[in-house]
């Protein structure tokens, strides 16, 4: 008798868990599909559009320079290490200069040994020229005392040059910073011996500086794009790796050729940033956006709202929209202007606050798209335009090009 009342009330659990169940599962069905509904109408208003296209670029100095020493030598001294500030003239290293010195002392001993032999050499010529005058030196012998003076003349210049580059090497083991510049790298210590540049390879590299505080951006324009940019255009940066800061560039070279990047034809682009701060560094990837066109506080509709079809007379795109007019629908020709992904300007053909569908609201036509005045109708595209556009993409101020959502 209990097993047959367990059985009993647990059947009765089971059939109002299922009536449960059923209840608040088609409640909850109907608030999803109710959520998902997709909108059939909007309103008109008014709205700034501004439209751009974008590229990617990688940031780097105006200026940087490899530092290597012009003679070969051992570092003496390096008071600078990565990351270190540096001033126009400050020493960036210092080569071990006691060999040169050595030389410095036997070359100046032989400049002043060839001076005074200049000095005796030209008193002999003097007092030789007297005599031949005087018709009391012969003419050898007169000829002989001019000759060694114009040698000795000859050997105080060699010496002298000769001094000279000596002190030229002496003055190149001494590196100062040719403008204010920051440390890049440093891969060399004190005491490691280094080769000078002029000798039969590059030279060892001391140091890599660079100029942070201009920056350059080298980006690869779409040559869809690339007509769209001019030489001291100003164009929006904005900073991978430090979000929410955004910066102005100007565009300061366009390459005259195009190269292939990417599988992907196009233009290399210098941007310059001008005093940029510490944050941003070179390597960062910066995205910049380039204006194509704008428009302020102006009529706008959604591109789902707006469809075109073709005039079978005159061959040209119209495009209109359905009004909400009472309890039907109006279609109303449109005129557009600038547009972006989301929205396009209305110049004539609606106000703010119209009600307009985002459906095609014609009836029994079902013939295909440019078959007739019959066909249907087609909502018109987000602008095909973007750093990876097309040739055919739209032109700034153009309207939006037309195809399927």
């Amino acid at each position: 008798m209990k097993t047959l009342l367990a059985l009993i009330a647990a059947a009765a659990l089971c059939v109002a868990g299922w009536f449960y169940w059923q209840r608040h599962a088609g409640a909850a069905s109907a608030a999803a599909a109710s959520a998902n509904a997709r909108p059939t109408s909007a309103v008109i208003e008014t709205r700034s559009i501004r439209f751009a296209v974008t590229a990617a670029g990688d940031i780097g100095p105006v200026e940087q320079v490899s530092v290597r020493p012009e003679v070969n030598g051992r570092i003496d001294s390096l008071p600078v290490d990565v990351g270190d500030p540096v001033k126009k003239g400050d020493l960036l290293f210092n080569l071990d200069d006691r060999d040169l010195q050595t030389e410095k002392e036997g070359e100046e001993k032989s400049v002043e040994r060839a001076r005074l032999e200049l000095g005796q050499s030209e008193r002999d010529f003097k007092r030789a020229t007297e005599l031949h005058d005087a018709k009391l030196l012969s003419e050898e012998l007169f000829d002989d005392s001019r000759t060694k003076f114009e040698l000795a003349r000859n050997a105080l210049d060699r010496s002298q040059k000769t001094l000279d580059i000596v002190m030229d090497r002496l003055r190149k083991t001494r590196v100062l910073a040719p403008f204010a510049c920051t440390v890049l790298t440093r891969p060399v210590s004190v005491g490691q011996a280094v080769s000078g540049s002029g000798g039969f390879n590059a030279g060892t590299e001391v140091l890599t500086i660079a100029d942070l505080h201009d920056l350059i951006i080298s980006a690869h324009i779409n040559q869809a794009d690339i007509t769209r940019l001019s030489i001291d255009q100003e164009v929006d940066v904005a900073i991978e790796a430090i979000p929410g800061l955004h910066l102005k560039g100007k565009v300061e070279r366009l390459a005259p050729q195009s190269t292939l990047k990417n599988n992907i034809r196009g233009f290399a682009a210098r941007i310059l940033l001008r005093d940029v701060g510490k944050t941003v560094r070179p390597g960062m990837t910066a995205n910049i956006s380039i204006p194509v066109a704008s428009a302020e506080n102006v009529v706008a509709a959604p591109l789902a709202a707006v469809f075109t079809e073709t005039n079978p007379d005159s061959h040209q795109i119209e495009r209109f929209a359905y009004v909400k007019s009472g309890e039907d629908w109006e279609r109303r020709p449109l005129q557009i202007g600038v547009s972006d992904y989301f929205f396009a300007e209305v110049t004539k053909g609606l106000a703010a606050g119209d009600e307009v569908s985002l459906e095609d609201k014609s009836k029994g036509m079902k013939q295909s798209p440019g078959a007739g005045p019959g066909m249907p109708k087609v909502p018109v595209a987000a602008p095909k335009v973007a750093s990876t556009s097309s040739p055919a993409a739209s032109k700034p101020g153009a309207a939006p090009a037309t195809g399927t959502r």
